[in-house]
């Protein structure tokens, strides 16, 4: 017996196999369980669609984010000590806006920990994060550096010459050590 499709794309890979040797399209339905739907959606595509996402159902919060917005914009300007803290937001919506039983403490939370960020960032009183991703052709750039590193060859210390090349495109590197180079200069250097 042959094993079940651990995935989707096994599934789907399955069925055109199926439909390949001359099977019939409820056949497969019957070997691998399911709907005339799914093998017709394998025989058109081998990836399956993504689902649809859920639409987007309101939140109880909603009727509040102005007026929370408000509150989080008079405090850009106001001192540090007389600022809301989401304690204090959802105590004036309880009091002042009729919240009781509509919004939860967890929910204002929530919703003042990412909203105060954006509102700085919209005012312009703090740095967005940004990402800017680097491009490198293959074979066009590279970092190299030099340096001395201390090893210890036959028992004693020796400072060797270290050479240091980096790719940028793959980031494959090539690390060289020389003592007789350090060497030389040591000698040239002494006999002046």
């Amino acid at each position: 017996m042959a094993r079940a499709p651990t995935s989707r794309v096994d599934l789907y890979a399955a069925i055109r196999r199926d439909a390949k040797a001359g099977l019939s399209k409820r056949a497969p339905q019957r070997k691998h369980g399911v709907g005339y739907r799914t093998v017709a959606a394998a025989l058109e595509s081998a990836w399956p669609k993504q689902p649809k996402p859920p639409p987007k159902r309101g939140a109880r919060l909603d009727r509040y984010r102005d007026v929370i917005d408000g509150w989080l914009r008079d405090d850009l300007d106001a001192p540090r000590k007389q600022r809301h803290t989401a304690k204090r937001i959802f105590d004036r919506l309880l009091d002042e806006h009729d919240a009781a039983g509509v919004v939860s403490y967890g929910m204002v939370r929530d919703y003042v920990a990412t909203r105060r960020r954006e509102i700085c960032i919209e005012a312009g009183r703090e740095p967005a994060n940004t990402f800017i991703p680097q491009t490198h052709l293959p074979g066009r750039e590279a970092e190299v550096d030099f340096g001395e590193v201390v090893v210890r060859l036959r028992g004693e210390l020796v400072t060797c010459a270290l050479f240091s090349l980096r790719l940028s495109y793959s980031g494959e590197s090539v690390h060289r050590i020389s003592a007789s180079a350090v060497e030389r200069d040591r000698q040239t250097v002494s006999d002046d």
